[in-house]
């Protein structure tokens, strides 16, 4: 158990590090990756390519995390509040001129061979629009 705890602190270290081959080299070679409120895109190579689309228009730290994992350390599940700044606009979404944000997120992990093999992400994206003026 406690080594699914540290792992998933050493993800979001690197997140908020903004380290993202760090993050890159935790994941198993054919991570599933489920976008808030969206699709599934599966392997590292999807996974840097969205982190990179998200590097583009966001600027974010994870702060207050609290991570959980069940016994036999295949399973995590981690909340935490995402303070971040909309720097460019992203597809579909309203227009980005810096607006800052505060969003309670949470993220759901399966692990495989000390690597993570899932990651399902979850935050409001409704209460996301409301604060950036959408």
């Amino acid at each position: 158990m406690q080594a699914a705890i540290d792992l998933i602190r050493a993800y979001y270290a690197a997140f908020n590090a903004r380290d993202r081959a760090a993050m890159t080299a935790l994941l198993t070679d054919d991570v599933a990756h489920d976008l808030n409120q969206s699709g599934r895109e599966t392997g590292r190579e999807a996974f840097a390519a969205f982190m990179t689309r998200m590097d583009a228009s966001y600027r974010e730290e994870l702060q207050d995390i609290v991570i959980m994992a069940n016994e036999d350390g295949t399973r995590a599940a981690a909340e935490y509040v995402v303070h971040g700044e909309y720097i460019a606009t992203d597809s579909g979404l309203p227009e980005a001129n810096g607006q800052r944000y505060v969003l309670p997120g949470g993220a759901f992990f399966e692990l495989r061979g000390g690597r993570i093999a899932r990651i399902t992400n979850y935050y409001d994206l409704q209460d996301w629009i409301r604060q950036v003026g959408g």
